[in-house]
């Protein structure tokens, strides 16, 4: 029996139930900025991850919801992701460091919050910052002038 050729698809896991096939990612290199005679005006190593978050089979419609949501500011109007790297010389560890952040806000962003249950102070407590309350009062009151007493 023939392995079909997707068997050896690479994923990238996210959570216990999500992989994204890194064929639905698509790179652009650009030359980076800053300091770096020749070599930065010659190479592109500045990395950009695009994802399509939006059209990605890999995805069900609450995770989409929730990725669009918690990383606004890496999604564009079309529902692109975008995960820009340029932290070394390299192109390939531009490309690495690139996708796990990928993997890391993906991850984030699909994790469930925990709820906040609400709490009250305890009757000690309340006690205890009135009586701050109330000693801080008389330091502050024996700081003002004594009235005249004619």
């Amino acid at each position: 029996m023939m392995p079909e050729p997707n068997d050896f698809t690479e994923v990238i896991a996210i959570a216990d139930g999500l992989a994204i096939p890194t064929a639905e990612l698509r790179f652009r290199f650009s030359r980076s900025s800053g300091p770096g005679g020749q070599h930065v005006n010659r190479s592109e190593t500045r990395v950009e991850l695009l994802f399509d978050v939006a059209r990605s089979p890999s995805l069900s419609d609450e995770q989409r919801a929730r990725i669009t949501h918690r990383l606004a500011g890496y999604v564009d109007g079309e529902g692109i992701m975008h995960v820009v790297s340029s932290a070394t010389r390299s192109q390939l560890e531009n490309r690495a460091d690139a996708t796990a952040r990928f993997q890391a806000l993906v991850a984030a962003a699909l994790r469930p919050r925990k709820r906040r249950t609400p709490t009250r102070p305890s009757a000690a407590a309340r006690e205890r910052r009135l009586a701050e309350k109330r000693t801080r009062s008389a330091h502050k009151q024996m700081r003002r002038k004594v009235g005249n007493e004619e």
